[in-house]
């Protein structure tokens, strides 16, 4: 799944993608009051609320961008129902061509392990194989070392798909971890050792792995230096607009072909309708097509 996540950058010119983190707050009230008077103040609602709201960014997004990256916490807060909008966005955003990211972040050992890498290596009944998640790519915890790591990688090999590793977050608070000081090296530059060694089990054939590494924008100098640590690894980058970071910021992501990293912008996209006077509720897919285009030229494409 790297090499089609590079052909589908190259493809389309854009090396972003575009994150599906609905909230009720963010929905067009249009919207909101249409599901309410179809599904009552429901879960089931919401869960139309979302999927709409989704469909149409997706519509207005499809031929500039790569990938979507739906966060499942936002889907899940709202029990099966928004599962269901989940699941139905994933396979409405591989229907039009794009490449999901599910970002989940899961993490543990053993069997649990096992079940949750079946986001991406599917489950076997009797037989018969079945994929009931359909991400191309997930997010993963690594705190648990190579125990809980290793069923995703197998999953990665055996499936064709991939994960992203989290190194080096883009949150203010990650240092009190992240880079802490062990044996001479911070905390993250000995994952980034890790995820390096990892990726060797999982090679793509342009360069990269199918074990990738979540490299927080909000980190300029750490990224920078990621980046030369993990000559092999591709990044998810997360932090750009709304958290802070720009284009400029991010030129040292990238490896010298301009490749190795996917940039990711999430409200700044979707709920760019709320923050444009020139663009209404109506007009909010509009808006987004409109900061996905702004987003590619600071980017610098």
């Amino acid at each position: 799944m790297i090499d089609e996540l590079l052909q589908k950058i190259e493809s389309v010119g854009n090396p972003s993608v575009i994150g599906l983190d609905p909230t009720y707050e963010m929905i067009p009230r249009k919207i909101a009051e249409e599901k309410i008077k179809d599904h009552g103040k429901t879960l089931k609602a919401v869960s139309e609320m979302f999927f709409e709201f989704n469909k149409n960014i997706i519509d207005h997004i499809l031929d500039i961008v790569p990938a979507v990256k739906p966060q499942i916490a936002m889907y899940e807060k709202f029990g099966l129902e928004g599962l269901e909008a989940y699941l139905k966005t994933i396979e409405y955003a591989k229907g039009k061509g794009l490449i999901v990211i599910g970002d989940i972040k899961r993490g543990d050992i053993a069997s649990t392990a096992e079940a949750y890498a079946a986001h991406i290596g599917g489950v076997d009944i009797e037989g018969q194989k079945h994929d009931p998640w359909k991400e191309d790519w997930i997010t993963v915890n690594p705190y648990f070392g190579m125990d809980g790591i290793a069923p995703f990688i197998k999953a990665c090999v055996e499936s064709n798909k991939g994960i992203f590793v989290l190194v080096k977050t883009s949150n203010p608070t990650s240092c009190q971890l992240q880079d802490l000081i062990c044996g001479g090296e911070t905390i993250y530059e000995k994952v980034a050792a890790l995820v390096s060694e990892w990726g060797l089990s999982a090679p793509g054939g342009k360069g990269y792995s199918k074990i990738g590494a979540v490299v927080g924008a909000t980190h300029k100098e750490q990224g920078e230096k990621l980046r030369r640590l993990m000559p092999g690894t591709f990044f998810l980058v997360p932090g750009y607009g709304a958290q802070g970071a720009t284009g400029e910021d991010l030129k040292g992501f990238f490896d010298k072909e301009g490749r190795g990293c996917i940039i990711n912008s999430s409200r700044g996209i979707t709920a760019a309708y709320k923050n444009d006077p020139k663009y209404g509720e109506h007009n909010y897919g509009e808006a987004a097509r409109e900061a996905a285009l702004k987003m590619r030229r600071d980017l610098g494409i």
